[in-house]
């Protein structure tokens, strides 16, 4: 898999991408990520790659020409299955979502800034919008973290225990189970007996059991989603 992200401050996604599972994932070359700064075809001896809205609504809007530029070098290298927009107004991002586009080869994302883009990006650019959050933060660089992180745990190889990312939460419209680990007493709180017979079936049915109690409780939309 390859992800390309096109940032105003590529800066912001240089820890993130650069630790832990996707880190490793990168090094063990299972995955390629680029950041590139769209400042490269900013406008002008400044580079400017927003301007006052038309209209005169308060805020900076990024251009249209910096990115199309951008995307269109990209495509000239190859082909992407995605160009995604990282947008507060776009589709939630959940884990079936992460589990289709980990399939893909090749994925562009776009993380907007200021007020915005213009939205010409978003009817001729623009193959899919992303949300992460019905909320608002100040550029689409820490969304775009979020959702390579998603997509690269689940490429084969990138955990050291592949079947791991198949326990997770959301992968059957399930909460996770507790999970627990050694002592199996502190403070007088103890794991419960049943992890610590060695029976997998009674384990198993005591999972089930739990984070079928616990997407009850917690999140019983994913149950009314499942049906």
């Amino acid at each position: 898999m390859r992800i390309d992200i096109l940032s105003v401050v590529p800066e912001l996604l240089e820890s993130p991408l650069g630790h832990s599972i996707v880190g490793r994932a990168i090094k063990k070359g299972l995955v390629e990520i680029h950041v590139h700064n769209l400042r490269k075809y900013g406008i002008g001896p400044r580079r400017n790659v927003d301007d006052y809205s038309y209209g005169g609504d308060a805020g900076m809007v990024m251009m249209v020409e910096p990115v199309y530029r951008m995307i269109e070098e990209l495509k000239a290298e190859r082909d992407y299955d995605e160009v995604i927009y990282m947008s507060p107004d776009g589709e939630l991002l959940d884990q079936p979502m992460a589990n289709a586009l980990s399939l893909k080869q090749n994925l562009i994302i776009l993380c907007g800034h200021y007020k915005g883009i213009d939205h010409r990006i978003r009817e001729h650019l623009v193959t899919r919008e992303i949300s992460v959050g019905d909320y608002v933060v100040s550029g689409g660089e820490i969304p775009a973290a979020l959702l390579a992180d998603a997509l690269v745990r689940l490429i084969p190889g990138a955990l050291t225990d592949e079947t791991s990312a198949l326990s997770d939460s959301f992968q059957d419209n399930l909460l996770s189970p507790p999970v627990y680990t050694r002592p199996a007493e502190f403070n007088g709180w103890k794991v419960p007996d049943v992890l610590l017979g060695g029976n997998p079936k009674l384990i198993r049915a005591w999972q089930d059991e739990q984070a079928l109690e616990r997407t009850k409780r917690l999140r019983p939309k994913l149950l009314d989603d499942s049906l």
